[in-house]
């Protein structure tokens, strides 16, 4: 049995700023222990659970950083795809974090209402700025890159959220400083924990679709076998697989049945055909397609193995 391996390869990818990361990664280290200490005298529950999401911060940059670094590895015999899966596994693990860390903070915020304690409000306004200033300065470090690449962007989400839940809680310090609204604490830990998940959820969905080998969203298999099957040569396409390996590689494979049986030079020349066919339509660029005549399996479009 022949078959032929086909790579239109779009290998030119930007290099991601390692050095941004390491930036963030200090200056969320900074944020955390002065928000820990700060929480802990001024006895605000928010200011605590910022402190907690920038600790889930600094664990994300971390991972996104190591991955960042693995993902440019080379393959070998051993990992015929090198690392490329890398930064995909490091947004399932923060999208994954940014939930846990919220429901801990919704359990916390529930109690604190529950027995809602006096809070040193002026500590808690100084320390708010410092996380808006610091997160706000990493998260342009990180803007531009997180549109092209997910690892990043679960990376940037974790910042983003962090600065706008830095932004609540300067809000409610100058509540509780002028008005001694306590309570508002709780409620903006509530608020804070709900924005993560809804945040978290969509990257989490996302990357688990790419590590379950699902078909991308954007491609629709159905439209591929009508136009493929439009060749005058071939008879029909089965057996197929579609899958995204990371955010730059689409990969496809299908069996072709033809009408005659034909030559490798003719087969070439038809899949060269295909693959044109399948990168600019669907932007699928990696193909590899086992040719056939006559032969008997299953010709169902989605062979279950």
């Amino acid at each position: 049995m022949s078959r032929s391996h086909s790579h239109n390869h779009t290998h030119s990818v930007k290099d991601l700023k390692g050095r941004n990361l390491i930036i963030s990664i200090f200056l969320n280290i900074l944020i955390t222990v002065s928000q820990v200490i700060g929480g802990l005298i001024s006895g605000s529950l928010a200011l605590l659970s910022d402190a907690l999401h920038n600790f889930s911060d600094v664990v994300s940059l971390i991972v996104s950083y190591i991955a960042n670094r693995l993902s440019k590895k080379e393959a070998s015999l051993q990992r015929t795809f090198g690392f490329k899966r890398a930064e995909i596994l490091a947004a399932f693990i923060n999208s994954a974090t940014l939930i846990i860390v919220a429901i801990l903070l919704i359990i916390e915020a529930v109690k604190r209402i529950q027995h809602p304690e006096p809070i040193q409000s002026n500590l808690v306004i100084w320390l708010a700025l410092l996380g808006i200033l610091a997160n706000g300065f990493s998260v342009l470090l990180l803007k531009q890159d997180s549109q092209t690449n997910m690892n990043m962007r679960s990376a940037y989400l974790h910042l983003l959220t962090d600065m706008l839940a830095s932004v609540a809680v300067l809000v409610g310090g100058v509540l509780m400083q002028f008005y001694q609204i306590y309570w508002v604490d709780s409620l903006l830990t509530l608020a804070i924990a709900i924005y993560l998940i809804w945040m978290g959820f969509d990257l989490l969905k996302q990357s688990t679709k790419v590590l379950m080998l699902f078909t991308p969203d954007t491609i629709p298999v159905d439209q591929i076998v009508e136009q493929i099957n439009a060749f005058a040569e071939i008879k029909s396409v089965h057996h197929i697989h579609v899958w995204q390996l990371n955010e730059n590689e689409i990969h496809l494979e299908a069996h072709i049945d033809f009408n005659k049986n034909i030559t490798l030079t003719q087969f070439d020349a038809i899949l060269q055909d295909v693959e044109v066919l399948l990168f600019k339509k669907f932007k699928i660029n990696h193909v590899n397609i086992q040719p056939e005549f006559g032969k008997d399996d299953p010709k169902d479009i989605i062979v279950q193995d």
